[in-house]
């Protein structure tokens, strides 16, 4: 039992013999003492004021008392105004200690037959361009996210829904076929999805050129656009491929082979992956069926020009066009028919869960309200995971004019920077060239996934390369060096793993330590609850600085007490253990020698 839940029971009796009443345990709530005041955990006492008919110091110190004559638990207490801050055996940490050690599954709530099926969607690239800063933390994120709902009990389906098909994927193989003169990947030298990426900026370009033309005629800025040639063309090529056409199809087949080829060569470097894939040209059709149910329900309308609509003005929101006036669907129509379709492929699912930047959520919160108001019950089962946009000191990225900070070249670029501050800083003396390459590239993308993950998903970041490469600040890097300080702690000091560790009287740096352990399945709990990494990352560093200050003041390898010893190095392995744990979380890998 945790020491909340014992106290929880011990106030209600306090109450109850102190003020001959009665409180509901959701009243009694415990916090984190004040790191300037003495205390394990604080309960605030305001809510007990209207029984107790006395002032809060006055009704805190009779509870303590009775908390610390009733519970061998509490050592002593303290009362600052209305908070009674609780001073928690130093015995009470140990056992709890002693009891935790060797179990690495303490803080994960395992999957079993019954567990409940999560699908979470993230990724979702199109096939005209190769992955970017702001997809790196698209897949960071549904990633880790994916792991920590595992752990916390859950069967996690992770889908890729890839955009391979629509007017801007016909626009590189356009372009392809004006200019490529049959450039491929092995004749260029380059991956595939850069390639055709290269292909989408230069369609942009021309077009560009076209439209400065007509506009020069008089034309507006939207006349030109719809009256340029590349851009009529463009539009008979979408208009081909949708009619099965050859020739089309087979260029699409063929460009968008190479794009595959080089999006998983990414996935791989990020160590991301999926369990299920899905590609909009097999589902952009799915929801035209719902049109008719929609109709036929009266939750449809169908406008005087032959398009389908949903009028959602009385719900706050607009009127959505669900089918254009042509019968052409739209976006929201592919993801009704592709959400109706992930319920009847996996019936069990009990959350479906898309992984998408904030610009979308006005999107998402039409989609879910259209599937509500069709009938569909686990609707209320769909969740958007919204996260703030990435950008760069330099501004916002923009695809199409090919400024935009590529994937690949940003996973290159943390691992030269952390090749080039690790050999400055000389950890890798003694490495084999193999050795130092795999640890630099752990440094690099372990700097890269900390950097992002650990900011809340809600908020827009900014992403400094520079900033996130620092052994000493609040970085992947320095969460790993301190594992790989353990780890060398631990082959000089030997092996502890079985060894029955004796009852001795901890410090505070060692109850310090034991306490932040003791958070971690809490820790795991709250990611979960809120679908934010940085709840991990943020303690893994709380973690790691609080050992770092314990090796630097307390003597391990050096201690003469032969219990002693082993107690610190048994809690030194617990913290490697903890903070690999958490990193793996992340998608973060921890060097052994760093």
């Amino acid at each position: 039992m945790k020491i909340e839940q014992a106290l929880t029971s011990l106030v209600i009796q306090a109450i109850r013999s102190l003020y001959n009443s009665t409180v509901e345990s959701k009243s009694i709530v415990f916090q984190k003492t004040n790191a300037e005041y003495e205390g394990d955990l604080t309960i605030v006492v305001f809510p007990f004021l209207k029984i107790s008919k006395k002032s809060p110091e006055v009704t805190a110190k009779e509870i303590g008392a009775y908390l610390q004559a009733n519970s061998p638990e509490v050592e002593h207490f303290s009362v600052v105004k209305g908070f009674l801050n609780l001073v928690i055996s130093g015995q009470y940490w140990f056992d709890y200690f002693t009891k935790v050690a060797e179990n690495t599954g303490y803080a994960f709530v395992p999957v079993t037959d019954s567990s409940p099926t999560v699908m979470l969607e993230y990724s979702s690239p199109n096939t005209n361009k190769p992955l970017h800063l702001g997809h790196i933390r698209n897949n960071l994120l549904g990633y880790s996210v994916a792991e920590i709902l595992k752990v916390n009990g859950n069967k996690v389906i992770k889908a890729n829904l890839v955009n391979d098909r629509g007017i801007h994927i016909c626009k590189s193989m356009l372009a392809w076929k004006k200019w490529g003169n049959g450039e491929t990947p092995e004749s260029a030298g380059i991956k595939g999805d850069h390639l055709v990426g290269k292909y989408y900026v230069e369609f942009d370009k021309n077009l560009k050129s076209q439209i400065s033309n007509l506009k020069s005629q008089g034309l507006s800025e939207e006349e030109a656009e719809k009256k340029a040639p590349f851009m009529l063309e463009v539009q008979e090529m979408l208009r081909k491929w949708e009619a099965g056409d050859a020739e089309v199809v087979g260029l699409w087949k063929m460009m968008n082979s190479w794009v595959y080829k080089g999006f998983d060569e990414t996935y791989k470097m990020l160590g991301v992956d999926f369990d299920k894939m899905y590609y909009e040209s097999d589902t952009y059709l799915l929801g035209k069926k719902m049109i008719d149910e929609g109709l036929s329900k009266n939750v449809f309308n169908r406008g005087a020009d032959g398009s389908v609509f949903i009028d959602l003005t009385p719900d706050g929101l607009d009127k959505k066009i669900l089918l254009r006036s042509d019968g052409t669907s739209v976006y929201m129509t592919q993801d009704m028919g592709t959400a109706v379709e992930r319920f009847k492929e996996f019936p069990e699912l009990s959350k479906l869960i898309y992984t998408v930047g904030n610009e979308q959520d006005y999107h998402f919160k039409v989609l879910f309200l259209v599937l509500k108001k069709l009938g569909y019950k686990w609707a209320e089962s769909c969740y958007h995971l919204s996260y703030g946009m990435v950008e760069l000191p330099e501004g916002k990225m923009k695809s199409r004019e090919g400024k935009v900070v590529d994937a690949d070249d940003l996973i290159k670029e943390m691992i030269d920077t952390a090749r080039e501050t690790t050999m400055e800083l000389g950890k890798t003396e003694g490495l084999e060239l193999h050795e130092a390459e795999k640890l630099y590239h752990a440094i690099g993308l372990g700097a890269l996934k900390y950097f992002i993950l650990k900011v809340d998903p809600k908020k827009k970041m900014l992403f400094n390369p520079k900033e996130s490469i620092d052994f000493n600040g609040h970085t992947g890097p320095f969460v790993q060096y301190t594992y790989a300080r353990i780890q060398s702690v631990l082959r000089k000091g030997g092996s502890v793993v079985g060894s029955r560790l004796s009852v001795v009287g901890i410090n505070r740096k060692e109850k310090n330590l034991i306490k932040i352990i003791y958070d971690f399945p809490g820790v795991v709990q709250d990611a979960g609850r809120e679908y934010n990494p940085g709840v991990i990352a943020n303690y893994v560093y709380e973690l790691s600085k609080e050992y770092n200050q314990f090796y630097h003041d307390i003597t391990i390898l050096k201690e003469e007490n032969a219990d002693l010893r082993n107690f610190r190095l048994a809690l030194s392995a617990k913290v490697a253990e903890v903070i690999r744990s958490g990193m793996n979380l992340l998608g973060i890998e921890v060097p052994e020698k760093m």
